[in-house]
């Protein structure tokens, strides 16, 4: 493999990788737009290599978005996640890392978050522990054009404080709820990705 092929390689690997984030902070956020509901079901299943890590669990995500119509999802998602006062599955990371929230789990991260120069937007209502804004934050840091803040020391550090310690808990607890279906496949997927993530991070160290 030549230096040219192998950084083309590298580059594709980052832009899958931030794409995933982005997905998954989407997903997480709200129940998808009749757009993506379809992108999803018409997606492709297949890895581009054999073996690939994510490749089954990327399928039965893609097959749970043809099991269900957007009108179904959209249903689950509130039933999990929405509703008045507590709801039946937390998707913020202090819930999972304190027992409630609003915790201190929550200012360090915000400490942290400010230190990368982010800042959470005014017209999003959920705090910044919530898992879609992580995603947005990792999407960032593997993505953004400033190469002091979008580099992987950056995203290490990111994720072993603020995504890993928790996420595997929020995931358990969607795929081990009664009215999980479409975001059960996507808890596995999320699970499945965070694991190569982890491992990919621990190479670094």
């Amino acid at each position: 493999m030549t230096q040219a092929q192998l950084t083309a390689s590298t580059l594709d690997e980052e832009t899958a990788r931030a794409e995933v984030y982005g997905l998954l902070a989407a997903l997480y956020y709200a129940a998808p737009s009749a757009e993506f509901h379809e992108n999803l079901r018409i997606a492709v299943t297949e890895a581009p290599a054999t073996g690939g890590v994510l490749e089954s669990s990327w399928s039965e995500l893609v097959a749970a978005a043809r099991a269900h119509s957007l009108a179904d999802v959209t249903r689950e998602h509130d039933a999990l996640f929405g509703g008045v006062g507590k709801p039946e599955v937390y998707l913020f990371g202090s819930h999972y890392l304190s027992g409630f929230l609003n915790e201190k789990p929550l200012a360090a991260l915000r400490n942290d978050i400010a230190a990368l120069g982010l800042a959470r937007d005014e017209t999003m209502p959920e705090t910044e522990d919530h898992v879609a804004y992580l995603c947005e934050v990792m999407r960032y840091l593997i993505a953004g054009d400033d190469v002091e803040v979008a580099n992987l020391t950056r995203q290490r550090e990111f994720f072993s404080r603020h995504v890993q310690p928790w996420v595997p808990l929020m995931c358990d607890a969607i795929t081990a709820h009664p009215k999980a279906r479409f975001y059960a496949a996507l808890a596995a997927f999320t699970q499945t990705f965070i694991s190569v993530e982890a491992q990919g991070f621990d190479m670094l160290a």
